[in-house]
């Protein structure tokens, strides 16, 4: 029975073509933030699951109550219909060794060819990228090596640049999603034009604080509270001079005057108690820093998650800051955050830009 199945995985893959010209197959499916797991149950709760979820399933510490970065589903492969469902899913990981004697194993060898197998047991070769192979919007990798402990050596050693590509594919889909039901473009129209930059702006938000060098927006439900925040510095020519800790103090000293609470003397801080972290990443093509951690009430009444952003606009020689933050306590944080990331890339500044076009926002 097991070999007939196999039989049938196999011929079953000699079926797949591509599309040709424009892609009109149908969209993969699966949960945001889902990474199907195709690998032999021999191998649950061993080494290579163990190192599947410490890279992918890692946790985000940044946030009141931590989440892994993605949720893991492992599945076997047994039928035609595991088979189909698998093929089905928009993110998937294939994890077999080259050589091994399984219904997984015997199926990721009918995916490569004969002279791609040989680089894989000569140690030449680990990771094949298999993007859109059934569904449009896919992510798929096969993850292999000619030993198990090889495997899960490259399994950990490479996880950087897996990760990156996995990440950019679940911002695409998040942009999409953010924006589905519209954007308020005439105000992103104007921020352009009067205050040298813009960004995508979800449909539900609604102007806030607006000054001369700082604007917020915000989508205000009792339980699901989320703002969005914009300041910029003038005569800036580089981020040389940016650190952690300037970005926690500049980030403080603006949250008292203009993110403050019911109460006279309550105001948004950073919590330091809490996880915090900083990395100059690539976005759009220019260097920028993201920070994530936790706010706080200054009377700890009340918490959330935060992203913040430094960009620089050489032309304009300004530096601006961008933070997106929430207070959402009876839901999970992390689909959020996904939403504020795939915002954060829309921005972009103005390099035509004229100070004294600057003008409010509210116009009559």
């Amino acid at each position: 029975m097991k070999n007939t199945t196999l039989i049938t995985l196999i011929s079953l893959a000699a079926l797949i073509t591509a599309a040709c010209g424009g892609d009109y197959r149908q969209r993969a499916q699966g949960l945001p933030s889902e990474v199907y797991v195709l690998m032999d149950s021999s191998r649950y709760e061993g080494p290579l699951e163990q190192a599947l979820r410490d890279v992918y399933g890692e946790y985000m510490l940044t946030m009141p109550r931590p989440e892994p970065r993605y949720d893991l589903k492992f599945v076997g492969l047994r039928t035609q219909a595991d088979l189909e469902r698998a093929q089905k899913h928009r993110n998937l990981l294939i994890v077999a060794t080259i050589d091994e004697e399984s219904n997984v194993g015997a199926y990721l060898r009918s995916l490569l060819s004969e002279e791609v197998q040989q680089r894989v047991r000569e140690g030449g070769l680990y990771e094949i990228p298999l993007q859109d192979r059934w569904y449009r919007d896919q992510w798929i990798l096969i993850q292999t090596a000619d030993t198990p402990e090889a495997l899960e050596r490259r399994i950990r050693n490479n996880a950087g640049a897996h990760l990156r590509s996995l990440h950019a594919a679940e911002l695409n889909r998040w942009t999409e999603e953010v924006y589905r039901r519209g954007e308020i473009k005439d105000l992103a129209d104007s921020l352009f034009t009067h205050r040298g930059f813009s960004f995508r702006i979800q449909h539900d938000y609604f102007p806030g604080v607006d000054t001369t060098d700082f604007i917020s927006v915000r989508r205000y439900l009792e339980d699901n509270d989320r703002w969005i925040w914009v300041w910029h510095k003038d005569d800036v020519d580089d981020l040389d001079f940016v650190t952690n800790r300037w970005i926690n103090s500049t980030r403080d000293s603006l949250l008292q005057i203009y993110i403050r609470g019911s109460r006279e003397d309550a105001f948004v801080r950073t919590d330091y108690r809490q996880e915090y972290q900083t990395e100059l990443l690539e976005i759009n093509g220019s260097q920028a820093y993201e920070s994530r951690g936790v706010w706080v009430m200054s009377d700890f009444s009340m918490g959330g998650p935060y992203l913040n952003y430094v960009f620089h606009s050489p032309e304009q020689r300004r530096l601006y800051m961008m933070e997106f933050a929430q207070f959402s306590p009876r839901y999970r944080q992390r689909r959020f955050l996904y939403q504020f990331e795939a915002m954060a890339r829309t921005f972009r500044a103005n390099p035509e830009f004229d100070p004294s076009a600057v003008d409010t926002l509210r116009q009559d």
